[in-house]
């Protein structure tokens, strides 16, 4: 049986870059708040003329191709994680297909927002360990910029998220290496606690001047619910990806989460009593790019040289649904 391993990453977040200070114009804020709260400093917005999640996607999938030594004509299969596609319908896996020239291969649009690209990982490692695929293209890829209340009134929210795109490539090897595990969980009687109401399908029409109006389409959040359920799920899907590989987190070179909120990886970093330079941090520079959030941390970390052959690697996501995963490597 083959072994699934990452053999390329990639990203890619859009030109316009907005500070906290630039948030100042839309609403009462100030850096100091937002950092207190949040821990970030910036983040970068689409153009919201055209710029959808399968064009970053597009710079972010070139990189990973160079990275693994490959071209489109190599992969198999496309998986792409996203909570804000370009359209209701197709996919932006489909999109992404056409833009980049790929053959007539399988696009799949995963819709598990945060926790996006752990669940792709997860169908990708399993396509490879059966031998079907051989080169997968993993991508999470988003838009949140459009919606996002950007006034007072939404500030909670709108201060938080950003645009961006990561890209992974999953190949198969038969070297030592590769997903060891990967671990999946949902928890569906909160999903309003985290979501975007309309349009909805429900709704006949889907949306109207009124749900506008009632700022019904931008996304809601509460803050408090969400912190105080990541910050026991992610300790938990971690311990239950290191228990199940008879591992503990000394043996652990890396934990790259979710950038939800840096208040949140901070209390799971210590509640796991590791060492500060062992949990990866860049939601300071990005903000929370949802599904892309874990393959842009990733492709620093390797860009970085933070990690080597043979380290460790353990990935975690918490987020609406909600959802929760890990993923736990050998690089």
């Amino acid at each position: 049986m083959p072994n699934p391993y990452i053999s390329g990453t990639g990203f890619y977040v859009p030109a316009r870059e907005v500070t906290n200070q630039d948030l100042m114009q839309y609403m009462d804020t100030s850096d100091e708040w937002i950092r207190e709260r949040t821990g970030i400093g910036a983040r970068f917005f689409a153009d919201g003329i055209g710029e959808g999640p399968s064009d970053l996607a597009i710079p972010a999938t070139k990189q990973a191709l160079e990275n693994a030594g490959l071209t489109v004509a190599d992969i198999d299969f496309i998986i792409f994680a996203t909570s804000t596609p370009d359209y209701y319908a197709p996919g932006s896996a489909c999109l992404l297909q056409d833009k980049l020239g790929f053959e007539l291969i399988g696009a799949l649009d995963i819709r598990v927002q945060c926790s996006g690209f752990l669940y792709g990982l997860s169908i990708a490692e399993q396509y490879i360990k059966t031998g079907q695929f051989r080169h997968i293209l993993l991508v999470g890829a988003e838009v949140q910029s459009s919606a996002m209340n950007l006034t007072t009134e939404g500030r909670d929210t709108a201060v938080i998220f950003g645009d961006g795109a990561g890209a992974a490539i999953i190949s198969a090897t038969d070297e030592d290496r590769g997903i060891l595990s990967t671990h999946l969980h949902a928890q569906g009687k909160y999903a309003k606690e985290l979501w975007c109401e309309v349009p909805a399908s429900g709704l006949n029409p889907r949306i109207t001047p009124e749900m506008l109006k009632e700022k019904r389409q931008y996304l809601y959040m509460n803050g408090r619910e969400v912190f105080r359920h990541a910050i026991q799920r992610f300790p938990e899907v971690i311990n239950e990806a290191l228990d199940a590989n008879g591992m503990t987190t000394d043996d652990v070179t890396m934990v790259i989460p979710h950038q939800a909120n840096y208040r949140i990886t901070q209390f799971v970093q210590k509640r796991m009593k590791l060492p500060p330079e062992k949990v990866y941090s860049n939601i300071h520079k990005y903000g929370n790019t949802t599904a892309a959030t874990i393959p842009i941390a990733l492709h620093e970390v390797v860009e970085q040289k933070l990690i080597k052959r043979g380290d460790v690697i353990v990935m975690a996501a918490f987020g609406s649904g909600f959802t929760w995963a890990s993923a736990l490597l050998k690089w």
